[in-house]
């Protein structure tokens, strides 16, 4: 399986799949990069280089004591795209990944990026503090803390069956092998990686990231996101890119890449090859 070696020694897992200009994809908390593989295949059937990593500590990377921050994430797609030697690249990040991606450009910039995606991103600042009076109270956070430290097992069984894919709500119908994916994704991921790295995605303020966006830009955000809401994310977001351009999926939920996939090929697709 191919790997890249992170600075500290951490071994980065990733795929490589198809020929063409490369597409680099960022996955959430606490997936891995099965998570992409809709798109991966979608996209590499479609003439792009398509490369998809597990972030350290997740899936079949290694999992480290330290180093499960945004900083750290960051520089090891930096040392993802300069090994690789990708050029003209475009990052695409959901979730979590988004905050990878934005943080990406903040400390490493875009000389070899083309392009950038954001889908149901965390950026800019999910986090309610006094200069952000619109974020998630901590207290979501510490009680998705305390229940990975309780049952984490479990805890993914919940996010899957309820409001990650918004198999909550009336009407929806996220069947078991996706709500099972996601499990069993949740629990390749070490523990303390998995823990750590909800800090990481919730309290790491991307607003100045966000600033040095410079290249075309996609945000794409359901407004009934009950994970990152749309006001808090995607909304937000788009505001603050100069180069943003906003797609609002009606009714959808966090996990669109999933629940509407095809849209979201489709979409990703024509920004491509815009």
């Amino acid at each position: 399986m191919p790997y890249v070696t992170a600075a500290d020694g951490a071994e980065i897992f990733y795929k490589d799949w198809g020929l063409g200009r490369p597409v680099v994809l960022s996955h959430g908390w606490p997936l891995n990069s099965d998570s992409w593989e809709a798109q991966q295949l979608f996209l590499a059937s479609h003439g792009f280089r398509v490369i998809a990593h597990d972030r350290r500590g997740h899936g079949r990377s290694t999992q480290t004591w330290t180093g499960n921050e945004m900083n750290t994430y960051a520089d090891d797609l930096a040392t993802l795209i300069d090994t690789l030697d990708l050029r003209d690249a475009t990052l695409i990040g959901f979730s979590t990944g988004g905050g990878e991606v934005a943080r990406y450009v903040g400390r490493h910039g875009t000389s070899r990026v083309a392009q950038l995606v954001l889908v149901s991103a965390v950026p800019p600042f999910m986090l309610r503090t006094d200069d952000n009076p619109g974020g998630v109270p901590v207290e979501v956070f510490d009680g998705i803390r305390a229940g990975s430290l309780a049952d984490r097992s479990q805890l993914y069984r919940d996010l899957a069956d309820g409001p990650f894919f918004g198999n909550n709500r009336p009407g929806a119908d996220v069947s078991q092998g996706t709500r099972d994916a996601f499990w069993r994704q949740g629990l390749q991921a070490g523990h303390r990686n998995a823990y750590e790295c909800v800090a990481a995605f919730s309290a790491t303020d991307f607003r100045p990231d966000l600033d040095a966006f410079d290249v075309p830009t996609l945000v794409v955000h359901g407004d009934d996101d009950q994970v990152v809401p749309f006001d808090v994310g995607g909304q937000a977001s788009a505001a603050r890119i100069k180069t943003a351009t906003l797609k609002v999926y009606a009714g959808a939920p966090h996990g669109i890449t999933d629940t509407h996939k095809d849209q979201l090929n489709a979409d990703l697709l024509d920004f491509l090859n815009s």
